[in-house]
C-alpha cells in the first residue's frame, strides 16, 4: 500500500488517493499500537525481575495491575484482528425500522435505539441522529443514526437483521404477552467519489414541510428533503434537522451509503452464485431474541450466544454478542 503512494500519478485521482491514505494511516496506527504493547511487556518483564529480586510487595501489586491492563488491551487487539473486511474500519450508518404491531413495535424500536446509543457512549464513539420518525403514541417508527469511531461499522455490522422482543405489553390493558420486531440496518459510510460517483442529473430533489415535531420553524418552512436516485429508484428523506441544508446533507450521506451497500450486495450475490451459497434475507430471519417474559434471556440465533442479564444488554452491554459474531465469521471469507 505504501509503495502505491510513491507511484507517478498517484494523486491524479484525488478521491482514490485519499482513500488509500486513510487505509494506510489506519494500518500504521495498528502497527504502532502493537509496538507500544510490545514495549509495555518488556517493561513489565523488567519490573517482575526487580520485584522478585527485592521481594517488593508494592511493586508486585503494581505489576499485577499493569498485567491486567495489558491482558485487557491484548483482548481488544485480538478482536480488532477479526475485522478484515475493507469496510470494517469505517464509520457506520444505522437505520432502525419498527415492524408491524403499532405502538408495541415502535416502543421496541426506541428501546433498541437507546441500547445502541449507550453502547456507543461506552466506547466513546461520536453519534449523530440524522433522522427520526416519532411513533403515534410512543416510541419511534424509524431512526437513522451515524456512528463515528474506529471500526464502528466493523463492530456494528453484527447488529444487522431483525431483532425480536417478547414481553408483557405495558400498552395492553390486559398485560398480555406480545412479540414485536424491529429491522436494524447497518451500512458502512461511503466515501464520496472514491466509492460512488453520482451525476447530478441522476438525482431528483424535493422539499416539503416537516410532519414531525421540531418547533414552529420546521413547520412553517419547507426544510424537509427527499432525494430520489433515478437509475435505482432509491429514495431517502430527512426532516429532523432544523435547516434544509442540514437535511439535504444528511439525506445525501445516507443515499451514498445505501448505493454502496447496493453495489456490495450485487458483488456478494455474484460470489454466492459461484459458490452455490444460499442468500437469506427478510423479516423471517431474526438474528436475536430478547425475552422478558416468562423468563429473561437474550439469545443470538446465529452464534447461540446468550445472556440472562437482559437489563445489562438493553443498557448497551453488547460486546460479548459482537465478539461471538465476529469469531463465528473468522475463516468464512466474508
Amino acid at each position: 500500500m505504501q509503495t502505491e503512494t510513491t507511484q507517478p500519478g498517484f494523486w491524479l485521482d484525488s478521491a482514490k488517493a485519499q482513500s488509500v491514505m486513510r487505509r494506510l494511516k489506519a494500518t500504521e496506527d495498528i502497527v504502532e499500537t502493537w509496538g507500544q504493547l510490545e514495549k509495555k511487556v518488556t517493561e513489565l518483564r523488567d519490573m517482575a525481575t526487580l520485584a522478585i529480586e527485592e521481594n517488593d510487595q508494592s511493586l508486585q501489586g503494581e505489576m499485577q495491575r499493569e498485567t491486567d491492563k495489558i491482558i485487557s488491551q491484548l483482548d481488544e487487539l485480538e478482536d480488532r484482528l477479526m475485522l478484515s473486511d475493507e469496510y470494517d474500519p469505517r464509520d457506520a450508518i444505522m437505520a432502525l425500522h419498527a415492524g408491524a404491531g403499532g405502538t408495541e413495535s415502535q416502543d421496541w424500536a426506541e428501546m433498541l435505539l437507546r441500547m445502541y446509543l449507550r453502547w456507543a457512549e461506552r466506547h466513546e464513539y461520536q453519534v449523530e441522529i440524522l433522522d427520526t420518525s416519532p411513533g403515534e403514541e410512543a416510541g419511534i417508527r424509524s431512526a437513522t443514526v451515524e456512528v463515528k469511531g474506529d471500526c464502528a461499522y466493523g463492530y456494528l455490522k453484527s447488529e444487522h437483521g431483525v431483532h425480536r422482543l417478547v414481553r408483557l405489553s405495558p400498552f395492553d390493558a390486559d398485560h398480555a404477552r406480545h412479540t414485536s420486531f424491529v429491522l436494524v440496518e447497518v451500512l458502512p459510510e461511503a466515501e464520496e467519489d472514491a466509492d460512488i460517483r453520482i451525476s447530478p442529473d441522476d438525482l431528483k430533489i424535493d422539499t416539503f414541510r416537516s410532519s414531525g415535531p421540531g418547533g414552529q420553524h420546521m413547520q412553517k418552512t419547507s426544510s424537509a428533503v427527499r432525494i430520489t436516485h433515478i437509475p435505482t429508484g432509491l429514495v431517502v428523506s430527512c426532516q429532523s434537522q432544523r435547516s434544509q441544508f442540514q437535511n439535504k446533507e444528511s439525506a445525501t450521506k445516507v443515499l451514498y451509503a445505501r448505493l454502496l451497500q447496493l453495489e456490495r450486495d450485487k458483488r456478494e450475490a455474484e460470489k454466492a452464485k459461484l459458490k452455490g451459497k444460499r442468500i437469506e434475507a427478510g423479516w423471517g430471519n431474526q438474528i436475536r431474541s430478547y425475552v422478558l417474559h416468562p423468563y429473561r434471556m437474550v439469545k443470538d440465533h446465529r452464534t447461540n450466544h446468550e445472556s440472562g442479564n437482559t437489563a445489562a444488554v438493553l443498557n448497551g452491554e453488547l460486546d460479548e454478542f459482537i465478539t461471538a459474531y465476529l469469531r463465528s465469521k473468522v475463516g468464512e471469507g466474508e
